[in-house]
Order: structure tokens, then C-alpha cells, then sequence
């Protein structure tokens, strides 16, 4: 049998599966010959019988400011990372829709990492699981490896929905994997009454389907507009009243997919979308970087190189991401933080950069020195306390320590409250 156990979460599984049930994660399958086992060799994911003395030294959590190590993998990524062909600073993504080059002593071999994705013609029909049509309308947005759209019912003239559209065996299977876990309606609703909320963030996939062979697509309620394209829209620096307004909604929704053995592991201004109606509504959206860091209970060990590092908003993503560590809880917070900052003060030490392990290297030093990082990005003016602490609690985190989130947004409404903020107010950036 080709396959007995997840490279990621070690869960025992059926040698016919192609993607691990427990995490989400696809499988090295017989199709792929020698490259797949030459994947799992470079990565250290060879079974878990022969690996018993490894594990036991690369899984050691080196604290909150592990030392960078040299991949074993090199990667030739989709767009040139070189100084002189820079990416968009702010919020820049890593798509690697080209090709994964494994390192070793024969030469080198090569394996499809994400199919890029074409776009469907607006006005095309697509049929969910359940057989309802829905109707392409407008294109919003496109990247490599997704589009998406709005949609409405066949039949009907109302566009209340949306599209997204992903390649079959893409990124989009891991977020159609985690709504059907860990976001059903029901569980959601239960969560919100169990703890007196009046809202929470997740959002609402209605359907999901297969289309044309090819493609996989999920359909959402409409959640409004996304925040970057408000930042882009406004060309301003969010004030600290809205930014803390925007971190307690992103920290509940963290907390409750946290509780149910998830991580988002791709916190950033794209996949927070506002909804601005009689009362706003923050949603965390993008779910295709989710990773089941804890199943059954027991929490994944800390291993460099076990995922493929740097993916998600370069600029935002934890320093477990950039060096291939399965993210865990300290990674959404961190990302939380990063974002905070950059959208109170349009700035962070490594905005200017684009080449992943640059990136890298300037987040170790400044996870290091919080009072620096709160220093290049504040400059003389005041940071407040609350700000100031979960910052530093955020980065103080150990790899499988649980956070103490009630203390977390405790401290940030109370500092709301002192500005004369309110969770119910709506954000200033909205149009009212």
C-alpha cells in the first residue's frame, strides 16, 4: 500500500485517498511515481514507524523566536522574486501555480503545485449538488488560482450571492472541507447563544459543486465588500477606534475556529469583508489556507519544512509560515497583529521587501525587539497600552500554547470603550 498515514496531521488513512479526511491536505498519490516519493523523502515524511528517533529532534517547539533554518526544498515560483522585479508590498501573494523543485542527489524533479484557473464566461450556468442552477453575472475578481463572482438562481433577477471558482483538486477542496467541518449553520448559531454574541464572521457557504470536470466552485451569502478595497478606495490610515472595532470581530471568529481544531493561517485585509448595512458585519473569509492543527485533540508537532513556506500575504503571515511549520494558533494572532499595525500606521519594517526570505529574516529580528516594531511603526506617537500588550502577547506565544482569548479582547474593547468606541457603533469607513 502506497500511503498509510497524513504527512501533516499523521492520521492513519485508506491507501485510495487523494486527500488526507482529518486535515484537508492532499495526498502523494501512485500517479505520481518517484516525484512524490521524492517530495516525501525531501520533506521528511516518511512513516511514522522509521521516523521515531527524527521526529523527536525536529519536533521540538524552539519558542516564540525559532532560528531560521535553510529549506531542503527550492522552489521556482510563478512570478520572478527578485529585487529588480518587485511584487505589490502590501499584502502581496505568493501564488505557486508553476513548478516544485525537489533538491537531491539525482537530478532534480519537478511536480504541478496549483493549476492556475480560467476564467467561465458571465452568463454561464452552473448546477450545485442539490441540482440549483445559479447564473454567472459579473466577474468581481480574479487571481491565479481563483474567480470569483456574483451570481444569482436561474431564474431569478436578484444577485444576493457569490461565486467562487477554484480548480477541482485546488486550494478550494481545503476550504469546501473546512465549512462542511467546522462552519456548519448550526454549529455557528449554537456558538453565538452558548456565549451571548450578536454576531459572528464566519461565513455562510448555501452550495457547493463540480463543474464542466475541472472546476470546483462554493456559493456564499453576499457579505459586502472586502476591506482592502476600502483601504484602496479611502487612500487613508484606518484610525485606532476602527481598527480595534475590526480586530475583536476577527479575534471572536478566531476563537471559535481555534475551538474547533482549525487555523485560518492567511489573516489579511482581502479576506475581511464588510457587510454595511443597518449594523456592520466583519466577516474573516479565504479559508483555503485552513489547517487542522489539532485533530483529535492533539496538537501537531513543530517541524520545519513540512509544508510549503511563505504561502499566503507575504507581508502578513507568521514566521511558522514563511519557514514551512504547520501554523497553529500563534500564527492567526501574529498575522492579527501585522495587520493592526499596518493598517493604523501604513507601515511595517519589512514593507519595502519582496523576496520571501528577506521578509523572513526582518520579522525573526523584530519578534525579537516588540518595543522596535512598535517604534519603526509608530514613531513618536503614542502606541496604546492595550495595542502595545496584545502585540507583544501575540509574539510571545509559544507554538502549542493556548491563547488566552478572553483576556486578548478584553483588553482591546476596554481601550474601544475608553476612545468612545463601541462594537455597535459602525466603522468610520463605511458609507452611511
Amino acid at each position: 500500500m502506497p500511503f498509510h498515514f497524513c504527512p501533516q496531521c499523521g492520521s492513519k488513512l485508506q491507501p485510495d485517498f487523494k486527500f488526507c479526511p482529518s486535515c484537508g491536505e492532499r495526498l502523494p498519490c501512485p500517479d505520481d511515481g518517484p516525484v512524490a516519493a521524492g517530495v516525501a523523502t525531501a520533506l521528511g515524511l516518511s512513516s511514522p514507524e522509521k521516523d521515531e528517533g527524527a521526529a523527536a529532534k525536529t519536533s521540538r517547539d524552539p519558542g516564540p523566536v525559532p532560528r531560521l533554518t535553510e529549506g531542503k526544498i527550492k522552489r521556482r515560483l510563478s512570478c520572478d522574486l527578485s529585487e529588480e522585479r518587485k511584487l505589490p508590498a502590501a499584502g502581496a501573494r505568493l501564488f505557486l501555480t508553476g513548478d516544485l523543485f525537489v533538491a537531491g542527489k539525482n537530478k532534480a524533479k519537478k511536480v504541478k503545485y496549483a493549476p492556475a484557473v480560467a476564467p467561465l464566461q458571465e452568463g454561464e450556468e452552473l448546477s450545485d449538488t442539490t441540482g440549483r442552477r445559479w447564473t454567472l453575472v459579473k466577474l468581481l475578481s480574479q487571481s491565479a488560482t481563483e474567480v470569483i463572482y456574483e451570481v444569482s438562481r436561474s431564474g431569478s433577477k436578484e444577485s444576493k450571492h457569490i461565486l467562487k471558482l477554484g480548480a477541482k483538486h485546488g486550494r478550494i477542496f481545503n476550504e469546501q472541507n473546512f465549512l462542511q467541518r467546522a462552519a456548519k449553520p448550526a454549529s455557528v448559531e449554537k456558538w453565538i447563544k452558548q456565549n451571548k454574541m450578536d454576531f459572528l464572521g464566519i461565513p455562510l457557504c448555501v452550495g457547493f459543486g463540480l463543474h464542466a470536470d475541472s472546476y470546483r466552485f462554493l456559493i456564499f451569502s453576499n457579505m459586502g465588500g472586502s476591506l482592502q478595497s476600502f483601504l484602496e478606495e479611502e487612500k487613508k490610515l484606518l484610525s485606532e477606534t476602527t481598527v480595534l472595532q475590526l480586530a475583536c470581530r476577527i479575534l471572536d471568529v478566531l476563537h471559535y475556529i481555534h475551538t474547533n481544531e482549525y487555523v485560518h493561517a492567511d489573516v489579511n485585509a482581502e479576506n475581511i469583508y464588510i457587510q454595511d448595512g443597518g449594523k456592520t458585519e466583519i466577516f474573516l473569509v479565504g479559508y483555503c489556507h485552513a489547517f487542522r492543527f489539532c485533530p483529535g485533540g492533539k496538537h501537531v508537532e513543530y517541524r520545519e519544512d513540512s509544508k510549503t513556506p511563505h504561502e499566503g500575504a507575504l507581508e502578513f503571515i507568521s514566521l511558522d509560515t514563511h519557514k514551512g511549520a504547520a501554523p497553529s494558533r500563534r500564527s492567526d494572532l501574529q498575522s492579527l497583529a501585522y495587520c493592526m499595525l499596518h493598517w493604523h500606521t501604513g507601515t511595517l519594517p519589512w514593507s519595502g521587501l519582496t523576496h520571501p526570505d528577506k521578509v523572513a529574516a526582518v520579522k525573526q529580528r523584530y519578534m525579537e525587539d516588540v518595543p522596535a516594531l512598535l517604534s519603526h511603526c509608530f514613531g513618536k506617537k503614542r502606541v496604546s497600552s492595550a495595542l502595545r500588550t496584545y502585540v507583544s502577547a501575540a509574539m510571545a506565544l509559544q507554538y502549542a500554547e493556548l491563547p488566552d482569548y478572553a483576556a486578548l479582547r478584553g483588553g482591546l474593547g476596554e481601550e474601544l470603550l475608553q476612545q468612545g468606541g463601541s462594537m455597535e457603533q459602525p466603522l468610520s469607513i463605511c458609507r452611511h
